[in-house]
C-alpha cells in the first residue's frame, strides 16, 4: 500500500467519510452492462441456488434452483442463464469495423498488416464482488465440457445444447478477469475499491453493502456507523438488514428460512410423485408449486438488495470524468471479444483444462505487461495517482528554470539539449538514469546529467534524447521552455516485451514435448459420483 494510500484511509477515519483515491475513472464501463448477482449452496462448491441477472435496472430476471442437489434442475438453471447471456453476447458479434492488425506473412516471415474486423463493441458483465468472479469462472469450468444430446446421444446426463457455449463465453470472461487493466468482467467492490479509500481493511472493501456505506453514508450517520450496521444489523428473525453479496449467502438464512423452505419443496415433489389419481395429483402440484414460489421468494429477498446496490455502484462510478487511456485498453478488450467470437464461429474446441507450456507462458508474460501498462497509464492519466508515484521516488515534477541546447558527439551532431529542472521531489536517480514524459500522448526520453544544489531546491539538469525530429534544430514544441511545468517519470510509458517463446511444436521433452509429437487432446469431464443423484 502506498504511502497516499495509507494517508487516505487515515482520513476517511477521521472524517467517516471514504476519501478519493483518483480523479478520474480507471475501468470502462459499457452503457449496457450485464449485472449478475449469484447465489450459491453452502457446503458444495459451485452449485446454484439462483440469480438476479439482467441489463435492466427495474426488470431483472430471477433463476432459482428450488432443489440445488437435483442435477436436472441445474442445467435447467444453466440453460436459462444461457438464454440472457448469449443473446446479450450475440448483440455485440455483428457491429464490426475496419482495423489493421500486424500478421507473419507465412512466405517472407516479416510482419506485414491486414485489414481484418473488429467488433465495434463488446460485452461487459458485471459481478458484485471478487468472490463472483471465481463462481463465473468455476461455472465456465463446469460447462464447457458437457455434451449434449446431439453431440453424443448416449452420454449419461446431457446438458441442454446452449450449456456447453454459455461455458465457453463464461471461462472467456473469467480468463480476461485476470488481465490487468481488462474491463470484460468487473467485480464492483474491486472497482470502487480503486477508486475510493475507506476506514477499513481492503477484506472488508469486500461486502459491498459497507464499501458504499463508507462512500455514500446516510445523512446524518458516518461511514464507520453505517458500514457496521450493514455488516451486522439484524431483524427480529435474526436475518441480516444488509444480505453479503454472496455468492455465499448467511448461516442463518440457510439454517431458519433455506434448508426447511427446499425440506417442504422435497416434500411436495415426493408427493406429487406418489399421488395416484388426477384430483390428487392435482392438489399435490398446487403444494408443490407453493413450496417453489417459497423459495423464489427468499432467493430474491436475498439478490434483490445487492442488484439494488450494484447499480448504486455504477451511478457513483458514472459520475467520474473517464481517464484518456481508458478506452485504449478497452479496444484490446474489443480484440479479445472479437478473437473468442471467431474461434466459436469457426467450430474450435473448448478451451483446455490446462494449458500446454507456451500459452502458459504467454499468459503470463501477457498479464505482467499489462499490469505494467495499467500502472503506468494511470498514473498518467491521473495525478492523484502520480503524487503516490512521486512520493516513492518513481517520478518527479517540477518548473524548467534553464535550457541549453546541446549537441551530440557524432559524424551527424544530433540535437541534445540540457534542460534545469527545479523540483522538491527526490527521485531515485543515478548516472545516466533515463526518464521519461509525455509528449502528445508518446513518451519522450531524457538522461539525467547531474544534479545541483539551488537557492530553492534541488536542480535536476537532464538530457533530451528522442522525440524532436530528424533536422538539426528541434521541433518546435518537442522541447521544454523556461518556465514549463514539467513531470518525468523513472518508469516506461509502454513496456516492453520480452523475449519470443518456441512454437508449441518446438517446446522440449521437459515442457510436454517431445518436439514433433501431436499433443494428444483430454478428454471431456468424466462422470463422477457426484454428477449421479
Amino acid at each position: 500500500m502506498s504511502l497516499i494510500s495509507t494517508l487516505a484511509r487515515l482520513e476517511a477515519v477521521h472524517t467517516g467519510r471514504a476519501q478519493p483515491a483518483a480523479t478520474v475513472r480507471h475501468r470502462h464501463l459499457s452503457e449496457r452492462p450485464l449485472v449478475f448477482v449469484p447465489l450459491t449452496t453452502a457446503g458444495e462448491a459451485g452449485a446454484p441456488l439462483g440469480a438476479l441477472v439482467g441489463t435492466d435496472r427495474d426488470a431483472p430476471r430471477l433463476l432459482v434452483v428450488p432443489q440445488p442437489r437435483d442435477r436436472e434442475l441445474r442445467f435447467a438453471f444453466l440453460a436459462e442463464l444461457a438464454d440472457v447471456v448469449l443473446p446479450y453476447v450475440d448483440a455485440f458479434a455483428d457491429a464490426v469495423e475496419a482495423a489493421e492488425r500486424s500478421e507473419t506473412d507465412p512466405e517472407t516471415g516479416k510482419r506485414v498488416k491486414v485489414e481484418v474486423e473488429l467488433c465495434a463493441d463488446a460485452p461487459q458483465l458485471i459481478v458484485p464482488s471478487r468472490a463472483g468472479i471465481d463462481l463465473v469462472r468455476l461455472l465456465g469450468r463446469s460447462t464447457r465440457f458437457r455434451r449434449t444430446a446431439e453431440q453424443d446421444p448416449e452420454a449419461p446426463f446431457p446438458a441442454p445444447p446452449r450449456v456447453p457455449l454459455l461455458g465457453r463465453w463464461l471461462t472467456h470472461f473469467g480468463e480476461r478477469a485476470r488481465v490487468p487493466g481488462s474491463s470484460l468482467l468487473l467485480a464492483m467492490t474491486d472497482v470502487l475499491g480503486r477508486h475510493w479509500a475507506t476506514g477499513q481493511s481492503t477484506l472488508e472493501d469486500q461486502h459491498l453493502g459497507a464499501l458504499l456505506a463508507w462512500i455514500a453514508p446516510p445523512e446524518g450517520r458516518s461511514g464507520s456507523e453505517a458500514a457496521q450496521e450493514a455488516e451486522l444489523a439484524r431483524d427480529a428473525d435474526g436475518q441480516l438488514l444488509c444480505p453479503p453479496a454472496g455468492p455465499a449467502t448467511d448461516p442463518a438464512f440457510d439454517n431458519k428460512l433455506l434448508a426447511p423452505a427446499i425440506e417442504r419443496y422435497d416434500r411436495a415433489r415426493t408427493a406429487l410423485a406418489a399421488a395416484e389419481d388426477g384430483l390428487e395429483a392435482d392438489d399435490r402440484l398446487g403444494a408443490l408449486t407453493a413450496a417453489e414460489r417459497e423459495v423464489r421468494a427468499l432467493v430474491e429477498s436475498r439478490t434483490l438488495p445487492t442488484w439494488n446496490a450494484v447499480w448504486q455502484g455504477l451511478d457513483l462510478l458514472r459520475e467520474l470524468p473517464q481517464g484518456a487511456r481508458v478506452e485504449e485498453r478497452w479496444t484490446r478488450d474489443r480484440w479479445s471479444f472479437t478473437g473468442h467470437r471467431d474461434r466459436v464461429a469457426a467450430g474450435e474446441p473448448p478451451q483446455p483444462r490446462r494449458d500446454d507450456a507456451v500459452t502458459a507462458a504467454n499468459k503470463l508474460a501477457t498479464r505482467e505487461r499489462e499490469q505494467a501498462r495499467l500502472e503506468a497509464q494511470e498514473a498518467l492519466d491521473d495525478p492523484l495517482v502520480m503524487a503516490a508515484r512521486r512520493l516513492s521516488g518513481e517520478a518527479f515534477a517540477g518548473e524548467v528554470v534553464d535550457v541549453v541546447m546541446a549537441y551530440s558527439e557524432s559524424k551527424r551532431p544530433s540535437p541534445r539539449p540540457l534542460v534545469t529542472v527545479r523540483t522538491d521531489d527526490r527521485p531515485h536517480l543515478g548516472e545516466r538514469v533515463r526518464v521519461h514524459r509525455s509528449l502528445g500522448g508518446k513518451p519522450q526520453t531524457a538522461e539525467f546529467a547531474g544534479y545541483e544544489e539551488g537557492p530553492e531546491g534541488g536542480l535536476l539538469v537532464l538530457r533530451v534524447m528522442d522525440r524532436m525530429g530528424r533536422g538539426k534544430e528541434p521541433e518546435e514544441g518537442s522541447v521544454p521552455e523556461k518556465g514549463d511545468r514539467v513531470c518525468f517519470t523513472l518508469f516506461e510509458h509502454e513496456p516492453r516485451g520480452g523475449a519470443k517463446l518456441p512454437d508449441p511444436e518446438e517446446t522440449p521433452w521437459t515442457h510436454g514435448g517431445p518436439p514433433g509429437e501431436e499433443p494428444v487432446p483430454e478428454p471431456a469431464d468424466p462422470v463422477t459420483e457426484e454428477d449421479v443423484l
